[in-house]
């Protein structure tokens, strides 16, 4: 499963990349945002044109380029993450196929394109939006569930929704995001990630718990034990995935698992 890593600090993503991760997601998206996520406590990044450049500089990892939702605006992000180095783009807050299409002839094969599926219309169109040339679909489960005017951020995971979503996508597929092996609160990270074996995906976020959780933790142990955590998984019998699912689905309905917080806590 390949890790991304949200973050603009060179040397910070050079290290979790050279460690094993993947690559870097640079994140542009914060058009009507704070709108949208008031009081949500969810997390609005800054990132500019000029922190994708110094991350092209800083690694040879994939880097993803997050702009914002279709709209007048899209050609000239397109344009400007392309120049500043991205080699992959994501169009969040997806809602019709018509607007993957425009922002393909944006891109004009120059760059990939990946989607997030964060809205109950792209949801209800997921096999129409996958059967377009896209590099990656992500299912974004907060904006998801604030779509759907839902206390319950892991809902999509047990009832149906992300495996409907799933079984239409032939492309790299991702949803939600990890942190390292014993961390993670409400739902504990292991479980999420057995969720992720369970469905195939191909790829996850690495966050701000992540971040939070690494505070004086060395990358070049932490991001190996974390892919060895999944490879377990991967190696798991048919019990050992089925015990690992009724207790995720346990701990969906246990109250209070509705948010990811800004830390989750670990063991020392």
């Amino acid at each position: 499963m390949d890790l991304f890593l949200f973050t603009v600090d060179p040397c910070w993503g050079a290290d979790v990349v050279t460690a094993g991760a993947a690559g870097i997601v640079v994140d542009w998206e914060r058009r009507g945002k704070a709108r949208r996520q008031l009081g949500e406590g969810t997390q609005i990044n800054a990132d500019t044109p000029d922190d994708l450049a110094r991350m092209r500089a800083a690694t040879d990892g994939r880097l993803l380029c997050r702009i914002n939702g279709f709209g007048p605006w899209t050609g000239g992000e397109v344009d400007e993450a392309i120049a500043r180095g991205a080699d992959e783009i994501l169009l969040p807050m997806v809602r019709t196929p018509e607007e993957v299409d425009r922002t393909l002839d944006l891109v004009d094969g120059r760059c990939a394109l990946g989607i997030l599926v964060e809205t109950q219309d792209a949801v209800d169109r997921a096999a129409d939006l996958a059967r377009r040339p896209l590099s990656r679909i992500y299912v974004g489960l907060n904006d998801l569930r604030i779509d759907r005017r839902s206390d319950e951020l892991f809902r999509p995971l047990v009832d149906g929704t992300v495996d409907d979503v799933r079984a239409a996508v032939a492309q790299p597929f991702g949803v939600g995001g990890l942190t390292l092996p014993g961390g993670g609160f409400p739902i504990s990270s292991d479980l999420l990630a057995a969720e992720l074996v369970r469905l195939g995906a191909a790829f996850t976020f690495l966050r701000r718990s992540f971040t939070a959780d690494m505070v004086g933790r060395d990358p070049f142990v932490e991001v190996p034990r974390l892919l060895d955590s999944l490879a377990a998984l991967r190696a798991a019998g048919p019990e050992d995935v089925a015990d690992r699912r009724a207790r995720f689905v346990a701990a969906v309905g246990s109250p209070g698992s509705v948010r990811e917080p800004a830390v989750s806590p670990l063991p020392a």
